[in-house]
């Protein structure tokens, strides 16, 4: 796998630091959460898939050492703290670099390293606002509102500082050093919206919220609710494939208005509805599957993972508890991820294990342990 051999201390945290620990370990990197003690008996983290799970008081001073021994053996450390609290417990920046040079060092913050936000608490809703992506998203006449956590937390933060860690990675074969990467899920969601920002100079977004090409306005980008109560996604921006959608729907594009008569668009719309609500989503797609006028059916998480397109593709996989879950992405054609089919790691469960992988002796294992400083959490055999 690309990552092959990359060893990595992921800080226990909420969902982005998790996220970007997950995609590291799908595309082989070897990730150990650092979980806090004491412990519960089950993360929390529902991304822990091939993670391993190192229970650690970082509030006693040989705990602090224990991590700081174990960035001296690591290629990347992902902390998702508040600035200052890795300092205060003597581990910021500053002082692992010393230790080992080659490290990467990566903080993922709502608000950055640095700003007047910087030490405030927040939630991806907070992020996106303050990104300014969250005034662009909602319905006409209606308040903006936040497409569940996706956008800051998980694209604008996880993924993006996955994405910097692999450059670090990258140019450290090169130059042989490590560095610090500031990961800000308002300045990573930003970034996700650089066509918002750039496409105002063409007219794209000139009408208010809701009213505009991809926002709800136009009725040739909007979901439609079924017969039987499903939904299907219609994205006919193109003339090409506004004139299939048209006919797929039965009518005559010459009996009505222009596809970009703005005034006109609330009237299509209600058209348009009135139409999709007389056949069934199953119905529909038996007319719009095998025809270029980009509309598909809405489906559900289950729908999702059965259907032919997705089943061809094997973008869905299960783990040995059933559970099924989204196959890492994209492809690689030499190098493809190769996702752990196990269940995610109680806390503590591999705290031996990765000490002496980090070449901890059992005496020193031994002194901690009973010192409290790491747990052991090994479940018991069925047998």
């Amino acid at each position: 796998m690309a990552l092959r051999g990359v060893r990595v201390l992921e800080m226990a945290g909420l969902a982005p630091a998790p996220l970007c620990g997950l995609i590291l370990a799908d595309f082989g990197a070897e990730v150990v959460r650092v979980d806090r003690s004491p412990r519960a008996a089950v993360s929390s983290d529902v991304q822990g898939r091939g993670k391993r799970s190192l229970a650690l008081d970082l509030k006693q001073p040989r705990g602090a050492e224990t991590l700081r021994r174990l960035c001296q053996k690591a290629d990347v450390l992902i902390e998702p703290f508040r600035p200052g609290v890795m300092e205060k417990l003597g581990l910021g920046p500053d002082i692992v670099l010393q230790d080992n040079p080659k490290l990467i060092y990566a903080r993922l913050t709502g608000f950055g390293q640095l700003g007047k936000y910087a030490k405030l608490a927040g939630h991806d809703i907070n992020y996106l606002a303050v990104s300014g992506v969250l005034s662009k998203l909602g319905r006409k006449d209606e308040n903006p509102y936040a497409p569940i956590n996706l956008l800051a937390d998980f694209a604008g933060g996880g993924v993006m500082c996955a994405m910097g860690i692999i450059m670090a990675l990258y140019e450290r074969t090169k130059s042989g050093k490590g560095q610090v990467i500031d990961a800000s899920m308002v300045e990573g969601t930003a970034y996700l919206s650089s066509f918002l920002w750039k496409s105002q100079s063409i007219g794209l977004w000139n009408r208010s919220r809701g009213e505009n090409l991809l926002d709800s306005g136009a009725p040739f980008y909007e979901t439609y609710k079924t017969k039987d109560g499903k939904f299907m996604a219609v994205g006919a921006l193109e003339p090409q494939f506004y004139k299939q959608f048209i006919s797929g729907l039965g009518l005559d594009d010459s009996n009505l208005p222009g596809q970009m008569s703005f005034s006109d668009w609330p009237t299509m719309k209600n058209m348009f509805a009135d139409l999709f609500s007389k056949k069934t989503q199953a119905e529909w797609c038996e007319i719009f599957d095998d025809v270029d006028a980009c509309v598909t059916p809405v489906l559900a998480f289950d729908a999702a993972a059965s259907h032919p397109h997705n089943k061809e593709r094997g973008s869905f996989l299960k783990n040995d508890q059933e559970e099924i879950s989204p196959r890492p992405a994209p492809l690689l054609s030499r190098t493809p991820a190769t996702p752990s089919s196990k269940r995610d790691p109680f806390i503590g469960e591999h705290t031996e294990d990765i000490l002496l992988d980090y070449g901890f002796s059992k005496e020193e294992i031994s002194q901690l342990h009973s010192l409290q400083v790491i747990e052991f959490n090994k479940p018991k055999s069925n047998l």
